[in-house]
């Protein structure tokens, strides 16, 4: 029987799935309560939440999209909803998971996009989204650059002619 505090739990959930970028389902047994409010105070600063849900709750809220993260919604799940960034409040909790030894990922949404485990772990490996643009307009600039040294070249040789010219001239 739905009891009113199980819709506003559902209907909370919809509305931070409907504005989340990317949502993680991870594992968290064996983090302590203290733990937990430590992750959930350092996931903020990076613009996302970190909530523990009943999975058939969850899976109420998902409602179409549930079908890709159904196998994953066994036992204790918590869910990272990223609004800002998609990868960096992942590779936050990546980074505390293996600092506290517990804690494992389970599947996710990258917007509509269904991951899995292995997904998420080479994404949580990604640099950061400033590193990325940087490596990106370095690529982007590599064939002017080039264009620029070659043209560049034959006014030296120019120069470097002219000045053995006037060197012999002596």
């Amino acid at each position: 029987m739905a009891t009113q505090r199980k819709i506003d739990a559902v209907l909370d959930l919809t509305s931070k799935l409907s504005k989340a970028k990317s949502v993680i389902l991870a594992d968290y047994r064996g983090l302590k309560h203290k733990q937990m409010e430590e992750l959930r105070k350092l996931l903020r600063k990076t613009n996302s939440e970190f909530v523990v849900a009943k999975n058939r709750l969850f899976l109420r809220a998902l409602g179409v999209k549930a079908a890709s993260l159904q196998d994953a919604l066994q036992n204790t799940t918590a869910i990272l909803f990223s609004y800002a960034d998609e990868v960096a409040p992942l590779r936050e909790l990546v980074k505390f998971f293996k600092a506290a030894g517990f804690g494992k990922l389970k599947a996710g949404l990258l917007g509509t996009q269904p991951l899995t485990e292995d997904d998420l772990t080479r994404l949580s490996a990604l640099p950061g989204r400033e590193v990325l643009l940087g490596r990106l307009a370095g690529q982007l600039n590599a064939p002017i650059q080039g264009l620029h040294y070659a043209l560049q070249w034959n006014l030296r040789k120019f120069v470097y002619a002219l000045e053995a010219v006037k060197n012999s001239k002596k």
